[in-house]
């Protein structure tokens, strides 16, 4: 899963070459859930690829969604994963991050879902074993750039939650904004985005090991700006791709056929 239809159609195409699927030439890959205008879908032998868009509500709506289409075309032992871009809280922009904790904006570890009007707090439990796979796949001397493991925030909207200063509206002072990231920091928050709490906390409840796997795009200690180009940008969103291509290929043939010899740090 992947918040835009042109990330998730990139990877489907991406995957595709991975795998070692084929396609004849008069053949494009096709959205099917096009015709509901809301998110897209796009299937590539045993992977499917769905956006979410933004945020907490709309990925709760596509979870549900997708549950139901595991269940019904009687899946076995599904594997879900969140690909994207993110904000880094004192770290390289590049940086691939794997969400070890799905935080809220209050430094909790559930989902808050509120019923008949009564809130409910589910727990944001990823998968260990995922996270260990993930982080043994990756490649430090090719890949040229970091992948860590931290903690996530997941917050309510862009601007304010996340302590942004170039929202429409911004009732505290740039003091404020540089304790509230530095105080998170400490706390061993490495990154924020807006879906990885649902995300968690519905996979959990399903019983599907699932993993979040995003790019920082900049270091918000730094600033609220993205400064890299475009070229560079583009470069930064393959980067979880790559990750979770590795593991599929790995699952698909039991094994990967990488150079995995070992280099110094």
């Amino acid at each position: 899963m992947g918040g835009t239809e042109s990330r998730m159609e990139q990877f489907a195409t991406f995957i595709m070459t991975e795998i070692g699927l084929k396609m004849n030439k008069a053949v494009r890959l096709t959205n099917i859930a096009a015709e509901a205008h809301r998110y897209s879908l796009f299937k590539v032998g045993p992977v499917l690829c769905a956006s979410h868009g933004i945020g907490n509500p709309s990925i709760s709506i596509v979870l549900h969604e997708l549950l139901k289409i595991m269940h019904y075309a009687k899946c076995q032992k599904p594997v879900f994963f969140r690909m994207g871009t993110c904000g880094g809280i004192g770290i390289e922009p590049g940086t691939v991050v794997i969400t070890s904790e799905a935080l809220d904006g209050q430094l909790r570890a559930v989902y808050e879902v509120v019923i008949h009007t009564e809130p409910q707090l589910r727990p944001t439990v990823l998968s260990k074993d995922l996270i260990r796979e993930l982080k043994s796949l990756t490649e430090p001397c090719t890949d040229g750039y970091d992948t860590i493991a931290g903690k996530t925030m997941c917050c309510n909207d862009f601007y304010e939650s996340q302590s942004r200063m170039d929202g429409a509206f911004c009732d505290y002072k740039p003091d404020q904004r540089t304790e509230f990231l530095k105080r998170i920091s400490m706390s061993g928050v490495v990154n924020m985005e807006m879906e990885s709490t649902a995300f968690a906390a519905i996979t959990h409840q399903a019983c599907i090991p699932a993993a979040v796997v995003c790019v920082t795009i900049l270091n918000r200690l730094e600033g609220d700006q993205i400064e890299a180009s475009c070229e560079r940008l583009k470069d930064w969103e393959l980067r979880p791709q790559k990750l979770i291509a590795r593991y599929i290929h790995k699952v698909l043939y039991g094994g990967d056929d990488t150079d995995s010899s070992n280099c110094d740090s």
